[in-house]
């Protein structure tokens, strides 16, 4: 009798472990399946995506300084880096001494067309005196010959002085180029963010030497957050841009995040290029851009990171309330 109950116990204990591994499995399943979609939506799975913009030198040269940590918030315009000048600003100093010399090459210039100007005017008055001398014969021909060919060369001589002052002019117009040049260069080397982000990796440190080109921070634009979706083409075909969206993460699953759809793909993805049958047309899969509401963004930019998962529904009538919950 002892060892029929003993035995019994042993059965007992067996459908037991048998029954939670069975509840156990069911568990797994519940929570591994597919969330349901409620009628009139789509929905699909994704990750938080944002543009990610390079800051990057024109010129090469030492990061002399690098302002902004990691995760730091930065203002569009707002100086992150400085690459070291020092020889770019003595070549600036070298360009102010030429543009002042080439200035005053041009006073030298308009100085000696005065000049000649004044022998021009002096050389005609003695021709025109040495014309009526000769004419009363009180001169002889040669010294009119003469002073006609002083006029000439009076002549030449204030035709070489305005060419001079085109000269210096145009030196002076090279000197202040290159000096506007090495003015830009000077600019190049203060880096300044081109967008409102967050820095998202700091690339170098100071004191490293980069080449023409090189990146020094990675920012990430959170003016737009979206989640790219793909639905199958009977549900991609009933969706318009700009209808109205839902986005719920995994961080915050009691959250549904305000959403518009941006973009529809105008070509199927993931799917032969010729289909026949409708098991393949089931294949077909078109990506949907949902875009976070900016106003949401913008007060809760702290909280938003770029591959954060979640799930994005989309309202495919819109004369289909909202459900006052939704699958996550």
């Amino acid at each position: 009798m002892i060892m029929a109950g003993r035995g019994i116990g042993w059965r007992g204990f067996g459908l037991l472990a048998l029954v939670l591994l069975a509840a156990m499995g069911g568990y797994i399943w519940w929570q591994g399946r597919e969330p349901a979609v409620p009628s009139g939506f789509a929905g699909g799975n994704g990750r938080l995506e944002a543009t990610e913009v390079d800051v990057a030198t024109k010129i090469a040269g030492r990061v002399a300084e690098l302002l902004p940590r990691e995760g730091a918030q930065v203002k569009r315009g707002e100086r992150v880096a400085r690459i070291d000048m020092a020889d770019v600003e003595a070549q600036r100093l070298q360009a102010l001494a030429q543009v002042a010399q080439a200035k005053q090459g041009i006073a030298e210039a308009e100085a000696g067309v005065a000049v000649a100007r004044s022998n021009l005017m002096l050389a005609r008055i003695t021709y025109k005196r040495s014309y009526e001398l000769v004419k009363r014969n009180f001169l002889s021909a040669q010294r009119l010959d003469t002073d006609r060919a002083n006029v000439r060369a009076a002549e030449a001589s204030l035709a070489a002085a305005h060419t001079r002052v085109e000269a210096a002019r145009a030196a002076e117009t090279a000197a202040s180029a290159a000096e506007q040049r090495i003015e830009s260069l000077l600019s190049d080397g203060e880096l300044k963010a081109p967008i409102d982000g967050r820095v998202l990796y700091r690339l170098v440190e100071p004191g490293e030497v980069l080449a023409a080109g090189g990146k020094l921070l990675t920012l990430v634009d959170l003016s737009e957050v979206y989640m790219s979706v793909f639905l199958p083409s009977e549900r991609a075909g009933q969706l318009k841009v700009g209808a109205d969206a839902r986005i719920v993460m995994d961080a915050w699953p009691d959250e549904a995040i305000a959403a518009r759809v941006s973009f529809v793909s105008d070509e199927a993805q993931f799917t032969p290029r010729e289909v026949e049958t409708r098991s393949e047309r089931e294949k077909l899969m078109f990506r949907v851009k949902v875009s976070v509401d900016p106003a949401w963004l913008e007060a809760n930019a702290a909280r938003v990171k770029p591959g954060m998962a979640g799930m994005a529904w989309l309202r495919l009538d819109s004369a289909v309330p909202w459900p006052t919950t939704l699958p996550r």
